[in-house]
């Protein structure tokens, strides 16, 4: 996800003795100013958080899961404090901000309610004796997560390793550090003892001295390529695993069999939601000939009548991008696609405000060697592309290095599943543009990082997988391998 949560390669004086703040991307002011945690202050903090964990491993599984199914309840009982954050920090239309928070409180309640079930032991065939599977708990373990979306990305890292035994420490995004205490927070509220969840507003370099730590059993980050790029450097380098869910650049793929005005509708919300900042937005929409002229042309009437205003009234359904930075670095994409040749629909500028907004934009004409071809656009800009038949467009889709989400609308299903098998992608959603629930596994393949998050998969990324194997005491000693 190209929400960038800082790059762990980057020196020390980038950060270093500086504060960081809360900045309204609508109005550009500063709104509150936060100190980075003293480097001298990282290890005992690692430290506390793994004495939590000799603490927290012991009772039963659903002992830990009765706080995060706590923190679920108290979470949609602040729903209005809690977007009215997510809204001031990262610009998130408060309509999509209050769904966010309806998301993550189902995410804690799923794991709260159904976590210590998947934990149970597995019992294995054997020929003699028993067998099973234990899951145990590892350690302490470092989320770094993004700043688009605020309390879901923390909470689907954050949910099932509490829930297993492991403690967590939590490195969020700079731009949303009122966000990040909001959470750490909720947990203390929720009966989470000292320690066992941990907001830390590290510096860079500071990072690597967290990941090797010996206490420290592992790293989950979500956030831009290069930093996951950078994260796994460190963390192979000291032996640690980590779950990575990175850049995406879905595939949106229309057939020829389907309802245009639903496919355009479907679009619009698989493009914009979030304003365009989701790692499985519809970034590339791809249309069969026959529909391609209709298509572009309703797609750019639906994005040329959104009007850009304040992200914190309910009637907005365009808000800011989440920095002045962001939307220039996606200006910068598009004017290099327009003077190499691409067409503008619709978009292509900023409007006359205040603020960090960006035009929504529809290019045709994108191909390769602009970096709207190979690069993610994180923001409301749809490349579309037109395609003679289901087999150019699984080619089209699997020639990105990116493999997250992706969608394939038609009328039949069979033959949308045809398609879905082929696409090189984590997740493929038939006629719903991808999206996300606890219950359904999320990550990717390629580019887009590796391991998965939510479901009973999420669960098990950081759990000792551990075989109990059980003989009678007169059984002797057989054969011996390893």
């Amino acid at each position: 996800m190209t929400a960038d949560t800082q790059h762990p390669d980057k020196t020390a004086s980038d950060s270093a003795n500086r504060p960081f703040a809360t900045v309204n991307p609508y109005t550009g002011e500063t709104v509150r100013e936060f100190l980075f945690l003293d480097s001298s202050e990282v290890v005992p903090t690692v430290e506390r958080a793994h004495q939590a964990y000799l603490s927290w491993r012991e009772p039963p599984a659903s002992e830990r899961a009765e706080v995060v199914r706590r923190a679920g309840e108290l979470m949609l009982e602040r729903t209005d404090e809690l977007a009215a954050l997510v809204t001031l920090e990262m610009g998130k239309l408060i309509r999509e901000a209050r769904g966010e928070v309806a998301l993550a409180a189902s995410i804690l309640r799923y794991y709260g309610e159904q976590g210590p079930e998947f934990l149970k032991p597995e019992p294995l065939k054997v020929d003699r004796g028993e067998a099973a599977i234990v899951n145990a708990p590892l350690g302490v373990i470092l989320g770094i997560e993004p700043w688009n979306f605020p309390l879901y990305q923390v909470v689907r890292f954050a949910a099932p390793n509490l829930v297993v035994g492991n403690t967590v420490l939590v490195k969020h995004a700079e731009i949303c550090p009122q966000s990040a205490l909001a959470l750490e927070r909720l947990f203390r509220d929720a009966g989470a003892p000292e320690g066992v969840y941990t907001n830390v507003f590290l510096r860079i370099p500071d990072i690597e001295t967290v990941i090797a730590h010996p206490a420290v059993q592992g790293v989950a980050l979500t956030g831009s390529e290069r930093a996951g790029a950078s994260v796994a450097e460190i963390a192979g380098r000291h032996l640690k695993k980590c779950v990575l869910e990175l850049g995406g650049s879905d595939p949106f793929i229309v057939l020829d069999d389907v309802d245009l005005d639903k496919a355009v509708k479907a679009a619009v919300a698989g493009r914009l939601g979030n304003t365009g900042q989701s790692c499985v937005a519809a970034k590339r929409l791809m249309v069969v000939e026959g529909l391609y002229d209709e298509f572009v042309g309703k797609l750019g009437q639906a994005f040329a009548s959104l009007q850009p205003g304040d992200p914190a009234d309910p009637s907005t359904r365009l808000g800011p991008l989440s920095s002045e930075r962001a939307a220039r670095d996606l200006l910068a994409q598009v004017q290099d696609a327009v003077e190499k040749g691409a067409t503008v629909v619709t978009g292509g500028g900023r409007p006359d405000l205040p603020g960090a907004f960006v035009e929504p934009t529809v290019l045709t004409g994108v191909r390769p060697g602009m970096r709207a071809y190979s690069e993610e656009l994180f923001g409301p800009v749809a490349v579309v592309y037109r395609v003679a038949s289901e087999d150019e467009a699984v080619e089209l889709a699997n020639s990105s290095p990116y493999g997250l989400g992706g969608a394939v609308f038609s009328n039949d299903l069979e033959r949308a599943r045809r398609v879905a098998d082929r696409l090189e992608s984590g997740m493929v959603w038939i006629n719903h543009p991808t999206s996300s629930q606890a219950d359904l596994p999320f990550g990717g393949v390629k580019r887009s990082g590796y391991g998965r998050e939510l479901s009973p998969l999420g669960l098990f990324e950081f759990t000792n997988r551990k075989l109990v194997r059980t003989l009678p005491a007169e059984s002797g000693v057989g054969r011996v391998a390893g």
